[in-house]
């Protein structure tokens, strides 16, 4: 019992006097939480893709069409590699989150020696694949022949920073358990500045084009990394990262697991789409790649405000879940869901009004801007609508259900695209048919989703009764 109780105090008081930057998600206004939750989150992520979006644009303006696609189309395959871990990284903050509305300090100890064990592997892991699989999978959804080596010299050099990358997202995810979403932001501040200096030097003073590029990213994800597992050693106890004690706990292991890799499923499965749908996109030619991934930039810009919501939701639900309060659970649901969709919403919208001068940004070529366009239209005036799925979901693994939401995504968005541009778009002749996938599949996965969170939850709550 004491050991709970110090958890408790902990969660009200934070490290060394420093209780300012920690939420408490069981208690107290929801709405205002939220916010203060979701707001770093979405600056994180937005300084986050920076990384990449900083690479696009200098190798769009001063390297060339070439190096431009290059670039951007490595973004699937990025994803397509990483998402399970990052995945796994959410089953950490909902295992810790729960542990702590239940106020057991032991298990918040054994949870994060176990995350730190697996930020370890996880790296290693990627490291090494991502440098042997790099061109194999390039040549699978047909990069254009003259992009190929400079997209292989590019992923190669970014899977080098794949440790330091887990290892700053399961850090920021143990902090995200105790509603401190700040400090992993101020992290990206210092590693976004490092990677804007480093790439104008690299690419301007050097010339070393993709491979200067690929260099910043690597030492900007290094930098965050550093300030993030610094941040954890020094935290109070029980949620000090101890260097010297970082074992794998079975049951805390297998609890994130059961969360995280179904989680990490449903990004790996939004990522093997993603390739089939680029495969299509490659046959138009480099512009169209160009084109495609200057867009997919300000997608990406706008989804880390929907995943900033969802991961709201994934901490408030757990914690909220853990402590036995199902009425603040439907809170919880209802608020995310709406500022996602009003917030994604009114910023695809500006973005679309705005995307001349946006796209000008990161490419200047009439081709190219074309088809950013193009998709911009398609894709991105309608992406608010991918909060139904991704809020919804996020409360059911904070409810303890991870593999549900899996299933009806792997039904309603990867088999549904793979089926398009194989049948619909086969011929590679209409770009904006092409691009039509994404609103349709976004609808008909929200709705499975959606339906299936009702039911499960009704489930989930007769487990707090008894």
């Amino acid at each position: 019992m004491a050991g709970r109780s110090d958890a408790c105090a902990l969660k009200r008081e934070g490290p060394s006097g420093g209780g300012a930057v920690k939420i408490d998600m069981v208690s107290g206004s929801l709405w205002r939480k939220i916010l203060m939750f979701s707001l770093p989150l979405i600056a994180s992520g937005v300084l986050q893709q920076s990384f990449n979006s900083v690479d696009v644009a200098v190798v769009g303006r001063y390297c060339g069409n070439d190096a431009l696609a290059a670039v951007g189309s490595n973004g699937v395959i990025i994803s397509l590699i990483i998402n399970l871990f990052v995945g796994i990284a959410v089953g950490a903050n909902v295992v810790v989150s729960r542990y702590i509305g239940q106020k057991d300090a032991e298990s918040i100890r054994r949870s994060v020696a176990t995350v730190g064990v697996l930020a370890l592997a996880s790296g290693v892991a990627l490291t090494l694949t991502g440098v042997c699989v790099a061109r194999p999978i390039l040549e699978a959804i047909d990069t254009p022949e003259g992009v190929l080596p400079l997209a292989t010299v590019y992923l190669r050099l970014f899977f080098l920073g794949m440790p330091f990358m887990m290892a700053y997202n399961f850090g920021s995810a143990i902090l995200r358990s105790l509603g401190d979403t700040r400090r992993p932001f101020y992290a990206l501040i210092v590693g976004g500045v490092v990677n804007t200096l480093l790439n104008l030097l690299l690419v301007l003073v050097f010339d070393m084009s993709v491979a200067g590029v690929a260099i910043a990213t690597v030492t900007a994800q290094f930098v965050s990394a550093a300030i993030v597992v610094v941040i954890l050693v020094r935290e109070a106890d029980p949620f000090r990262l101890d260097l010297r004690a970082l074992r794998v706990h079975r049951v805390q292991l297998r609890k994130i697991l059961q969360i995280g890799v179904p989680a990490g499923l449903q990004g790996v499965v939004f990522s093997v789409s993603n390739v089939f749908v680029v495969g299509n996109i490659n046959l138009f030619g480099a512009t169209a790649s160009a084109g495609s991934a200057a867009a997919l930039i300000f997608e990406m810009y706008c989804y880390f405000v929907i995943s900033a919501f969802a991961q709201a939701a994934v901490a408030f639900t757990s914690a909220n879940y853990g402590a036995g309060h199902a009425g603040r659970c439907n809170r919880v649901f209802a608020i995310c869901m709406a500022l996602s969709v009003v917030a994604s919403g009114v910023l695809n919208v500006a973005l679309v009004w705005w995307k001349e001068p946006m796209v000008s940004l990161f490419t200047t070529e009439p081709g190219a801007m074309c088809y950013a366009y193009e998709r911009m239209t398609y894709v991105l005036l309608f992406q608010f609508v991918a909060s139904s799925y991704e809020i919804a979901g996020a409360c059911m693994r904070g409810l303890g259900y991870s593999m549900t939401p899996t299933v009806f995504t792997v039904v309603g968005t990867c088999v549904l695209r793979i089926i398009w541009v194989h049948t619909v778009t086969a011929d590679a002749t209409d770009f904006g048919l092409l691009m039509s996938v994404y609103p349709l599949s976004w609808c008909v996965t929200g709705s499975c989703v959606l339906i299936a969170y009702y039911v499960v939850r009704k489930r989930a709550y007769r487990i707090i009764v008894r």
